[in-house]
């Protein structure tokens, strides 16, 4: 699998496997085994996904060596001072068997009840501190964000010592942050895609059901092909052995300008969520 480079030098592979709703226990388990025996080495969780200690069985008993493994998961919004974030840090770590972790994220830039007197500032800047000291400890290769807009990345980079490495915002087909996209760019900050399939309408969209065909493949391998093209970094989900391997299969084709600007502008239903209004 072919590698980004992000912005502190460290090699992350261009296709991860996500695990959001992905049920804790063997559901969970059993896909990120299978999507590590299907050849991604790259594994996105969360703390709030409470699937941490399968996905580290998983990495366990896949038998792979730990440096051949990118593993990412995130820090939840119930925690905002910077011994809060030294601790998760740490639970994580216990829950996934892990001696580091690959990536380190901020979930959510403005958690509800910080958002009286821009309290959401001081709490990012306060985890960012306590991430960079993570970082130069080695506890963690690379830290970054998810969900963060314009004003949220300018903030945090106005006491920030390390730019973040990545954003993870929800992008897909119809689904295009122009603007989180251009001020994540305009920092080298990599841009990575949850929910890159949408929620779940572009396999009923008549539109990407036709380019898909014209390529010969899946709307999924569509999706993703579109999204590599765009340069960002997607994260496709599956508990379905067939269809994890599957999407593997969008490497080998590339889409014209002209279906790349198609997808870009699919009207859908779903957008990307608010993090300022977001109910948790």
């Amino acid at each position: 699998m072919n590698h980004y480079r992000l912005n502190n030098g460290v090699k992350i592979p261009v296709l991860g496997f996500g695990t959001w709703k992905a049920a804790d226990g063997e559901e969970a388990y059993q896909a990120v085994l299978a999507a590590l025996k299907a050849g991604y080495r790259h594994i996105d969780t969360a703390a709030i996904y409470q699937n941490e200690e399968s996905v580290g069985r998983a990495i366990k008993d896949s038998g792979l060596a730990r440096e051949d493994l990118f593993i990412t998961t995130k820090l939840w919004n119930t925690h905002h001072t910077y011994e809060d974030a030294q601790a998760a840090l740490k639970e994580s770590l216990d829950k996934l068997g892990l001696d580091y972790i690959d990536l380190y994220l901020i979930h959510w830039p403005n958690p509800k009840p910080l958002r009286d007197n821009d309290a959401w500032k001081k709490r990012n800047a306060e985890v960012w501190r306590a991430m960079e000291d993570m970082l130069a400890a080695g506890k963690v290769r690379a830290i970054g964000v998810s969900n963060f807009l314009p004003h949220h990345l300018e903030a945090l980079l106005e006491t920030a010592r390390v730019i973040p490495a990545v954003n993870q915002i929800r992008l897909a087909p119809g689904v295009y942050q122009s603007e989180a996209i251009a001020a994540s760019r305009k920092h080298g900050i990599l841009l990575e895609a949850w929910g890159p399939f949408g929620q779940g309408e572009l396999f009923q969209n008549e539109q990407v059901k036709e380019v898909a065909t014209k390529y010969g493949k899946t709307v999924a391998q569509l999706a993703l092909a579109w999204s590599l093209q765009e340069g960002f970094l997607p994260l496709p989900k599956s508990v379905t052995p067939e269809r994890i391997e599957s999407n593997l299969d969008c490497f080998d084709f590339e889409l014209t300008a002209d279906d790349v600007e198609l997808l870009r502008y699919l009207p859908v239903e779903a957008g990307a969520p608010d993090p300022d209004t977001k109910e948790f």
